[in-house]
C-alpha cells in the first residue's frame, strides 16, 4: 500500500457483489479494500479494528443493517467515513443514514466511476448528502410532531417503532422496515412497554391504534 491511498471496507450479504464491488474499486488505483464481510454483526466487530477510511454499508442486511453499522462504528471511531448503498430509495431510510452520520448514500444502480468518486469525495471528508436534507432532518429531530399524552416519554424512533407494532408486524419485519437489528428491535419493544406500564406486547398495539391520527396515520 502506498501513502494516500484509501483503504476501504465492503458489507454486502451477496459474495459476487463484494467481489464486483472489490474488482471495481482496486482496478481504479489508489483504492484498496482492506475487509469485507457478509453480516452486520462481523462488520461491526471488523470495521474499528481495520481501521479503513471509508466503509461501503449495504444498507438491509439478514441481520441487521449497513445503517446500524455505521452508527455503532462511528460510536467507536468518528473518523470512519460510512457510504450506505442501497436498493431502496425512501425518507425513512436516508433519515436514518443521516442521524447515523454516514457521509453519503447512494443507489446501487450508480455507475461505477461514480461509486469510485463518491468514495474519493467522502475519504476527503466531504458528505454526498445534500444539506437540505440535513437541515430537514435536524429540524424533524428538534421539533417533533407532537403526540398524545400517554406517549409523552417515548422517543421518535419508539413512536415509529410504536406505529409499526400496531400495524402487526413481526420484530424482525420492523427491523427490516426501520434498519435496525432484530435484538435492537426487541430492546426498544421492552423500553417501549416499561415506559407505558404495559406487560404485553398486545397492549400496546391496541394502545396504538387507538391514538393514531386518522388523517395522518401517524401517532
Amino acid at each position: 500500500m502506498t501513502e494516500g491511498t484509501i483503504r476501504v471496507y465492503l458489507l454486502d450479504d451477496h459474495e459476487v457483489v463484494r467481489q464486483g464491488l472489490r474488482a471495481l474499486l482496486e482496478s481504479a488505483g489508489g483504492i484498496e479494500v482492506v475487509g469485507e464481510s457478509g453480516s452486520a454483526e462481523d462488520a461491526a466487530h471488523r470495521i474499528p479494528a481495520l481501521r479503513p477510511h471509508v466503509a461501503v454499508l449495504d444498507a438491509r442486511l439478514p441481520d441487521g443493517s449497513g445503517i446500524e453499522v455505521c452508527r455503532t462504528v462511528r460510536a467507536v471511531d468518528p473518523s470512519i467515513q460510512a457510504l450506505i448503498l442501497t436498493s431502496y430509495d425512501d425518507d425513512e431510510a436516508l433519515f436514518a443514514a443521516i442521524m447515523a452520520g454516514a457521509a453519503g448514500y447512494v443507489l446501487k444502480e450508480i455507475k461505477g466511476r461514480d461509486l469510485i468518486s463518491a468514495i474519493r469525495q467522502v475519504a476527503e471528508g466531504k458528505s454526498l448528502i445534500d444539506p437540505s436534507l440535513t437541515a430537514r432532518v435536524l429540524e424533524r429531530v428538534r421539533n417533533p410532531p407532537r403526540t398524545a399524552p400517554e406517549l409523552a416519554d417515548l422517543t421518535e424512533q419508539e413512536l415509529k417503532l410504536l406505529e409499526l407494532i400496531a400495524e402487526g408486524l413481526t420484530n424482525r419485519q420492523i427491523g427490516e422496515r426501520m434498519f435496525l437489528a432484530e435484538k435492537t428491535v426487541k430492546n426498544y419493544v421492552s423500553s417501549i412497554l416499561a415506559k407505558l406500564g404495559l406487560e404485553r406486547r398486545t397492549q400496546a398495539a391496541v394502545l396504538a391504534s387507538k391514538l393514531l391520527d386518522p388523517e395522518t396515520g401517524h401517532l
